[in-house]
């Protein structure tokens, strides 16, 4: 996630990406000016600078203020970063997959105020794997029994296709990704109303009152009362902790200094709503809780609809709009990672970075860097064949990175009194102290969360080892710092701010 991330402060300085820089020669293009700048560059340069505003243009100005050379075409609007944004979070499919989560944490009461008070405050291709396998096995040869075993290669070979298939989804069809985002959230909104109408209309096994829906309390997971409401909240978390990933597409996005952070904000509304309406009525149809929290799967979305609507081809009917939903999630995942990956490689910051920062110029997007992460993808899914649970650890502390991520700035921007924001094109004024207050506390919440087991007494195989890797990770990042970087990585160039 991301997955920027919280309600806490997305402002960004007029030239994008610098840290209180004097901008005052990106704003001085006029306008007459623009005609004479665009004769005096050659056919390569001239190409670049034919945008449709002037905005445009200021922006990849900022970005050669930089260092660095504008390469890759602006084709998002506002709407369609926004839909980007919703869509890396895929709300239904985000949901339904951690719903294991405040089942044992709490029941509905965790379900419903978990997710709306994460969501308030803060503003994937093997998940997809075990969720299409949760969604086939509504079809049983016996009671409790699914039709496709999923032995542990299965799984794999599953993992694989749906791996290549984003991948080559979003590089052939880089051009046409914003159209298949926008497609995505209308999809979106008509599959979770399909399944409320149905499982509310039908509820075969009949449906809980309001009083069970919004205050039944239940802990499953064996920690005290309090702190398993909290564990429940991984629920929530894990759903929305990429959607900050899409400040990694500014460089595609028409006036990314307002447009992004105004998307995000948007986003953080859209997806509480949506969550409502997916969340509420599974809860109406909540069927045992003992029996969800027991499933082999760990999928417990497939049984309730299932269970509400009384067949396997009408479950697997409904189901079907999250599932091809998961796909597009991991496309808009796909395409973000590559870009963040890129940025890296552009600043020498990964060994190998002359080849992972090359760009396409005929698919328009940094192509190496994308195999890049699939590779790394697919080496990380090798690891399901020794330990689900050391796989597991590594899902995990991608949370936890993002949720670093987030924090760090907040905590400097906070720290140096706010100063560098005092210009800034998109700021929160008089709320941005708040936002940036309750973002690091959730911060300081959640990051040791996301390192305790789901549930008590903890065994080899139930151990969360998501801490063990983040602080694997943060070493070797260290040392490869102390060995290389300080001599080779510099980062974006940085100007005294003038107060």
């Amino acid at each position: 996630m991301d997955r920027g991330l919280y309600v806490a402060e997305v402002e960004t300085q007029p030239a994008g990406r610098s840290s209180g820089s004097d901008n005052k020669d990106v704003k001085g293009v006029a306008d007459g000016d623009l005609r004479q700048r665009r004769g005096s560059f050659d056919d390569a340069q001239s190409d670049r600078y034919r945008r449709s505003s002037l905005e445009d243009i200021q922006a990849d100005q900022a970005l050669e203020a930089l260092g660095y050379k504008p390469e890759l075409s602006r084709r998002r609007s506002t709407l369609q970063v926004a839909f980007m944004s919703f869509v890396l979070a895929s709300i239904p499919y985000g949901l339904a997959t951690t719903l294991y989560y405040p089942l044992i944490g709490g029941g509905p009461v965790n379900i419903i105020w978990g997710w709306l008070a994460v969501s308030l405050i803060i503003a994937l291709s093997f998940g997809t794997t075990l969720f299409f396998v949760a969604c086939i096995n509504v079809f049983e040869k016996e009671p409790g029994v699914g039709v496709f075993e999923a032995s542990t290669y299965q799984v794999f070979l599953i993992f694989l296709a749906v791996t290549v298939f984003q991948n080559l989804v979003a590089a052939l069809g880089n051009k046409w990704l914003p159209i298949l985002d926008t497609v995505a959230i209308f999809w979106t909104f008509a599959g979770v109303i399909a399944i409320l109408v149905c499982v509310l209309v039908i509820a075969k096994n009949g449906r809980h009152s309001a009083a069970y829906v919004f205050g039944h309390f239940e802990s499953n997971s064996g920690w005290p009362a309090g702190w398993s409401f909290f564990v429940g909240l991984l629920h929530a978390a894990y759903a929305t902790s990429s959607t900050g990933m899409i400040i990694s597409m500014c460089e595609e996005v028409h006036k990314p200094a307002t447009q992004v952070p105004k998307a995000m904000v948007a986003t953080i509304f859209i997806n509480a709503f949506g969550g409502l309406l997916f969340l509420v009525p599974l809860v109406f149809v909540l069927p045992d809780i003992q029996v969800l929290v027991s499933l082999a799967s760990g999928q417990p979305v497939p049984t309730i609809i299932k269970d509400a609507v009384g067949s396997a081809q009408g479950a697997i009917g409904l189901l079907i709009p999250i599932m091809v939903l998961a796909l597009i999630c991991g496309i808009s995942c796909t395409t973000a990672a590559s870009r963040c990956t890129w940025a890296f490689a552009r600043d020498g910051a990964i060994p190998g970075a002359r080849w992972w920062k090359k760009v396409h110029t005929g698919l328009d997007l940094p192509l190496n860097a994308m195999m890049l992460s699939m590779v790394v993808q697919i080496l990380l899914g090798l690891i399901y064949f020794g330990s689900p649970a050391a796989f597991n650890a590594f899902s995990g502390v991608g949370v936890i990175c993002l949720t670093a991520s987030y924090a760090a700035p907040i905590a400097i921007s906070l720290a140096n009194g706010r100063k560098h924001l005092a210009d800034a094109k998109f700021n929160l004024g008089r709320f941005g102290v708040p936002c940036n207050v309750i973002a690091l506390a959730w911060s300081i919440l959640a990051m040791p969360l996301f390192c305790m087991p789901s549930f008590i007494p903890v065994t080899a195989a139930t151990v969360n080892y998501a801490p063990v890797v983040f602080v694997g990770a943060t070493l070797i990042s260290a040392l490869w710092y102390i060995v290389w970087g300080h001599k080779n990585y510099a980062g974006p160039p940085t100007h005294d701010p003038v107060y």
